[in-house]
């Protein structure tokens, strides 16, 4: 797989394992040939917590981001990464979402002795598929001895923030009799976002699953937007330039030009197909 610049290089995403699926929406490998020139993994805010590890070196634990960040990886690199969840992270990480908001810190800082051990095992390992089984293996033993128990509070307010793009936070919090202010609160503890913040990346992210999972190369933008929640194109415009820096159409142009971001997406087309089909039947 080629970048613009001409970067060789390999990314994928599979489902974790399938102890891990409760806590793990996806886990991924990127590669950079020897013979290439040096890349960067870019990631926008999706609301999610990661586990990011570059063989050969400490594993990074980055909270979730309410901008895009960029990575450079150097020839001959490979990086593995696993993303959480939202509101499930916590146990895992060893903090806070709310603490690690806009944050990467080394995965020994948190983890302590048990960082180290997944690096060295990582670094040992003959191929991607094997430093990952590493990753998953590693968080299994604190799924299962910090035994995390989901908030089902949280657990609700992130479902209806998934999949209802035109409701606002006060309906939401009335329907699930709390006051605002308590949604707030339970909301940054499991997600370390606001649910306004967090409502915002859903819906941008929802934009681009609606617009893979058509697959047509020159969508109509101004379309997508309103089925993925936004009141028009110019709202979807903001949002872009906000949480990614670029227009949403470069962003799409970039999602198909590096890898099939198809398991990244499912978590964000959950009713999301299903409501934008029932408004095109409806008008």
């Amino acid at each position: 797989m080629h970048d613009r610049r001409g970067t060789s290089q390999l990314m994928y995403e599979r489902l974790p394992i399938p102890a891990l699926h409760d806590h793990v929406s996806c886990v991924w490998v990127k590669h950079v040939t020897a013979e290439s020139s040096p890349s960067t993994h870019h990631t926008i805010p999706n609301g999610s917590a990661e586990l990011f590890c570059v063989v050969g070196s400490i594993s990074k634990l980055i909270g979730p981001q309410t901008h895009p960040t960029e990575e450079p990886l150097a020839p001959g690199t490979t990086a593995i990464g696993v993303r959480f969840r939202p509101g499930v992270a916590a146990p895992l990480l060893g903090d806070l979402p709310s603490e690690l908001l806009d944050r990467a810190v080394d995965a020994d800082d948190l983890w302590g002795q048990g960082a180290s051990q997944l690096a060295e095992e990582v670094a040992e390992t003959q191929s991607p598929e094997a430093a990952l089984a590493c990753a998953e293996a590693a968080l299994l033993k604190r799924v299962t001895r910090r035994a995390p128990s989901a908030d089902p509070l949280a657990d609700a307010i992130v479902r209806r923030l998934l999949v209802s793009p035109g409701e606002s936070i006060r309906a939401l919090a009335s329907s699930l009799y709390i006051s605002e202010r308590q949604l707030r609160r339970r909301c940054e503890r499991a997600t370390g976002m606001s649910p306004k913040t967090l409502h915002r990346v859903f819906r941008f992210q929802r934009f681009l699953a609606l617009a893979h999972a058509e697959g047509d190369p020159r969508p109509n933008v101004g379309r997508l937007a309103r089925e993925a929640g936004y009141a028009d194109q110019s709202h979807l415009s903001r949002e872009a330039a906000q949480l990614t820096g670029r227009t949403p159409r470069a962003v799409l142009d970039d999602c198909r030009r590096t890898h099939d971001h198809s398991l990244s997406h499912r978590l964000f087309l959950t009713g999301a197909l299903y409501s934008a089909r029932s408004r095109r039947a409806a008008a």
